[in-house]
């Protein structure tokens, strides 16, 4: 019987760095396509999964075979995002853009806690200090859009934010623990299957308006999908070739995509503040990746 030659000691991780930077380029257009739906917030959420789940159906039984059933930590996973999507779009309904932006970024800060005393992986003080960069360009960046913004409830805009960086750390948990059994695109369909219908439900309790009333409002709903499978779907990926801490840190890139998107689409002012804290925040990013680098003394020398 012929064995197989044993896998490499570690994938190269260029592949999967690529990936998750993309995704983060990518998902920093959902907001701007949330915009455009023309429903309420709950409901562009239902909007990007239901179209979204499709496309992931096809993917699972081309790429694995047929769909089978969930695990639970696909349902955990499409629980914490639906919980995620619902907090963040109603966070940017109550608050400023800026705060909303601040806030909800405290997710590396986050996982990486949850990493560390639950996954045993423990950063650096390099990677600690690169993080807190990283987060710190997003602040910057939120503050300078959050200047003179109207908002309907500051105080309640804020704590749904805090509570999307909270959700979205424990989705980021969740898709790393599932990639260690499932393939990406499976693990991104049933955790659509569970996060949809809670989304319409909230949708519906809430009196928004579900369908959009303009075809540029189902266009974008489209998008949305679009934007989900491509962007949310190259980081599930990734996240199976990663530490978890430092693709928490990696998607810090969408905050820095949607403003100079916003720029470029809506005009909307972008001032010094916010680009030296583009800057800062992708400075961090790469820190966070080279303070992250597996030592190649440790691979060359058994212990």
């Amino acid at each position: 019987m012929t064995q197989s030659a044993p896998p490499p000691a570690e994938a190269p991780r260029w592949p999967a760095i690529g990936a998750l930077v993309f995704g983060a380029c990518v998902i920093g257009f959902s907001g701007i396509l949330m915009r455009l739906t023309g429903t309420g917030p709950a409901a562009a959420g239902f909007w990007r999964l239901a179209w979204a789940l499709p496309l992931l159906a096809v993917m699972t039984r081309r790429t694995s075979g047929p769909l089978g059933r969930p695990t639970p930590i696909a349902l955990l996973s499409g629980l914490f995002f639906a919980l995620d999507l619902g907090f963040w779009h109603y966070g940017l309904k109550f608050t400023s853009v800026g705060a909303s932006t601040v806030l909800s970024n405290l997710a590396p800060v986050v996982v990486t806690a949850f990493a560390w005393i639950f996954l045993k992986q423990r950063p650096g003080a390099l990677f600690l200090m690169a993080m807190a960069v990283a987060v710190a360009g997003a602040w910057m960046m939120g503050a300078a859009r959050g200047a003179g913004a109207p908002v309907i409830n500051a105080p309640l805009g804020n704590l749904l934010s805090i509570a999307t960086a909270f959700w979205y750390a424990l989705y980021f948990l969740a898709i790393a623990q599932g990639r260690k059994s499932l393939a990406a695109s499976r693990l991104m369909f049933w955790s659509g299957v569970t996060g949809a219908p809670l989304l319409l439900i909230s949708a519906l309790l809430f009196g928004e308006q579900v369908l959009p009333t303009t075809s540029a409002g189902l266009a974008a709903c489209a998008c949305l999908g679009l934007v989900h499978v491509a962007g949310q779907g190259s980081i599930a990926w990734a996240m199976g070739r990663l530490p978890t801490s430092l693709a928490s840190v990696v998607v810090l890139v969408q905050p820095v995509v949607a403003t100079y998107a916003g720029w470029v689409l809506f005009d909307e002012a972008l001032g010094p503040l916010q680009t030296a804290g583009a800057a800062v925040a992708l400075g961090g990013v790469v820190l966070a990746q080279w303070a992250s680098r597996p030592d190649p003394r440790l691979d060359a020398k058994p212990r």
